[in-house]
């Protein structure tokens, strides 16, 4: 008897049973090893190549942007700084009239900056964080969405608007709230007396309260978006366990859209740090030196610049100003890198 494999027309053993031969029966023959190959169709390598090439030239483009504008800034103010006869890090002079004897500092300008952009921020953060919660969890639906287009086209004021609102109609009705602030909290240097007259406004605090107007917009926005993210597996997981809705959004939401509230935080601060007409318009200038009161006057980075624009007609006295825009670029580069690591790299919880 004879035992041997039958291959049919298609290729493969065919073992249904005796072949016409008698005794002679089929035996299957062994499945092949190899993988079937994925032919997609229409597949192009080169098409891939260049769209990749593509894709990290536009990428590459911005890190060239900042690296050159890192660059430039630096050629334009180390003369400047290698000229003046003041510590650029300390003094809170800033005189560039004769360009022979240039005497300016970057103390004054430093604590302006921070302090406003802070309290911006301490005033927003928590304001913006609760209208997106609001906006997300808790209002109904048909009042959700003009809510959130109003709050969204304050960020399409002109800086000049809030400025003159700021200087015109807010300094003076925060005029109380400082001059209570000054009397209790006075022993701290925070609210201490400043350099300029609290009546009228004028100060860091009036600026820091203008400026969180303008940044609430981005960090409603960014946390509106992060929060409306949370997957619904999880919210339903909280009710499921009998969590109320304030623990369901503290266990789930929350937690889930913490980096994207630091991302648009940070977004409202870099905003806060460059603005540059409003608090121009705002806050009043002052011959003393402050003592990082919130009551103090004076000028942020931006501002300064912008006060002096017209002056900028000699290479030294204007790398000066560039200077101080060197700094105020770092300062932003910091902030944004300390804020990436306090979200821990991600892009969402």
């Amino acid at each position: 008897m004879t035992v041997h494999p039958e291959v049919t027309a298609a290729g493969s053993s065919d073992s249904t049973g005796p072949s016409a031969a008698g005794d002679t029966f089929l035996m299957p023959s062994e499945p092949s090893t190899e993988p079937a190959k994925k032919v997609r169709p229409g597949h192009n390598n080169r098409a891939e190549t260049i769209f990749r090439s593509l894709a990290t030239a536009a990428g590459a483009t911005i890190v060239a942007a900042i690296a050159l504008i890192a660059a430039f800034l630096l050629i334009r103010a180390v003369p400047s700084v290698m000229a003046n006869e003041a510590n650029f890090i300390t003094s809170t002079e800033f005189n560039t009239s004769n360009a022979d004897h240039l005497r300016f500092g970057i103390r004054d300008l430093f604590m302006v900056t921070v302090l406003s952009s802070i309290l911006a921020l301490v005033i927003a953060v928590p304001i913006g964080v609760g209208i997106a919660l609001f906006l997300t969890h808790y209002s109904p639906k048909a009042m959700a969405r003009p809510f959130a287009m109003l709050v969204d086209l304050l960020a399409a004021v002109p800086s000049i608007v809030f400025g003159l609102w700021g200087f015109l109609v807010l300094a003076p009705k925060l005029e109380p709230a400082e001059k209570f602030l000054n009397t209790k909290l006075g022993w701290l240097f925070l609210f201490s007396d400043g350099n300029v007259s609290i009546s009228g406004g004028g100060t860091i605090f009036t600026a820091g309260v203008v400026l969180a107007v303008m940044i609430l917009p981005i960090i409603t926005s960014v946390s509106r978006e992060v929060f409306n993210l949370t997957p619904a597996a999880h919210i339903e997981a909280a009710h499921a366990l009998g969590a109320t809705k304030w623990e369901m959004v503290r266990m789930t939401v929350l937690p889930f859209g913490r980096s994207g509230v630091i991302a648009g935080s940070m977004l409202g601060l870099g905003r806060a740090l460059g603005e540059t007409i409003a608090v121009l318009v705002v806050l009043r200038t002052s011959a003393q030196a402050g003592g990082w009161s919130l009551f103090d006057g004076g000028y942020t980075f931006a501002s300064k610049i912008a006060s002096a624009a017209s002056e900028f007609s000699s290479p030294l006295p204007t790398g000066a100003y560039i200077a101080a825009g060197f700094v105020l670029f770092a300062l932003t580069f910091i902030v944004n890198a300390l804020a990436r690591l306090a979200a821990g790299g991600r892009v969402n919880g």
